[in-house]
């Protein structure tokens, strides 16, 4: 019973996704047919067509997986042990003087290899 409902919703997905397509169109058309009007109104009417079509696109089987996928991220997130400030600056520096340390290393290599190949040429 359940894949007979996700398969006519599917069915009308191509249609929704469509409607999703042409309401994108008119909104960039839109946008360059009105260049003349004020920001503001093409702005808001921008606005307004990507609700319209965000909406649309939600009523879909992969627009739900999707409403589905960022709420999880979201959960997911909130798991996370984020660094305190000086843990932060601590690592930060850290990661500043080895990179300085890399790049005169580096830059010392280059130095003897370009002198060694110009004393080898001449």
């Amino acid at each position: 019973m359940e894949s007979k409902a996700v398969q006519s919703s599917s069915r009308f997905d191509t249609l929704k996704w469509l409607v999703v397509f042409l309401l994108v169109a008119v909104g960039v058309v839109g946008n360059q047919y009105f260049s003349a009007e004020s920001l503001l109104y093409r702005v808001l009417a921008l606005v307004a067509l990507a609700i319209v079509a965000g909406f649309v696109a939600l009523q879909t089987v992969r627009g739900r997986r999707f409403a589905i996928l960022l709420k999880e991220a979201r959960v997911e997130i909130r798991k996370v042990v984020w660094p305190t400030r000086p843990e932060l600056v601590q690592t930060t520096v850290i990661v500043v003087v080895f990179v300085l340390v890399v790049s005169l290393i580096l830059w010392g290599m280059d130095s003897l290899i370009s002198w060694l190949v110009a004393g080898f040429i001449g």
